[in-house]
């Protein structure tokens, strides 16, 4: 049987969050938001390990406590220069451990209120899927297109479009096919990689409280959902 593991890239620096500290390591709490991200995949009962990737010369990692993970975590320090070879490169690293069918979950590292049950309703909806698939919501808000002045060019139709989030979930020989053959540059998830070979990635209901902190408004919004979480 395939086995389940997961993969973080956590070697960005967030720029648009306009702060000196990576925002892997901008914290709620006490924790870094890294912390929450790894927290449901090193403990989930399915997944056999997670590994994040970090900055080659990343020397916060170690400044924070992640005994409780034990041995379900491990730290690669291999990342790139763009999230797609970060990717590809962990999964380089990972080739010694894993099958071509095995299953890889890649999950942001600026992610941090996933939760159980999205990772068992995207195990479950895959399970039979030969070219894996993703977290994803429908778009609800109206979309416009603007112009080189900042005005309204058109509105755009929202029907069939999704917004992607992850964990994006894909067999781990195709994936690491698809990373290789990618454009890092151009290459904003997995998804769009496998894509690029043909690929039909399955769209699978994600959750609008599954955020990606970019701004940092999110911060503050990531904090209340994991404060209710924990109510």
């Amino acid at each position: 049987m395939a086995g389940y593991f997961g993969l973080v890239p956590a070697a960005g620096s967030g720029a648009r969050m306009g702060e000196a500290l990576p925002k892997p390591y901008l914290t709620i709490g006490q924790r870094p938001l890294l912390w929450y991200a790894l927290s449901r995949l090193c403990t989930h009962p399915q997944l056999k390990r997670t590994f994040v990737v970090l900055h080659r010369e990343d020397d916060l990692f170690r400044g924070h406590d992640w005994s409780p993970f034990g041995h379900a975590l491990v730290p690669l320090f291999c990342g790139g220069a763009t999230r797609a070879e970060s990717v590809a490169h962990g999964l380089e690293q990972m080739r010694s451990e894993l099958r071509t069918e095995d299953w890889v979950l890649v999950h942001d590292a600026a992610r941090p209120c996933l939760t159980t049950t999205l990772i068992d309703r995207l195990i479950a909806e895959l399970a039979n899927e030969e070219a894996g698939g993703l977290l994803a919501i429908p778009l609800s808000d109206t979309l416009k297109r603007r112009d080189g002045e900042g005005r309204v060019l058109r509105t755009e139709p929202r029907d069939q479009l999704w917004q992607a989030q992850t964990p994006q979930m894909f067999r781990f020989g195709p994936l690491l096919e698809a990373l290789r053959a990618a454009d890092p540059a151009g290459t904003t998830d997995e998804a769009s990689a496998m894509e690029r070979l043909g690929h039909r990635p399955r769209l699978v209901m994600g959750s609008v409280a599954n955020i990606k902190v970019t701004y940092p408004e999110d911060l503050m919004l990531a904090a209340l959902i994991l404060k209710g979480e924990q109510n």
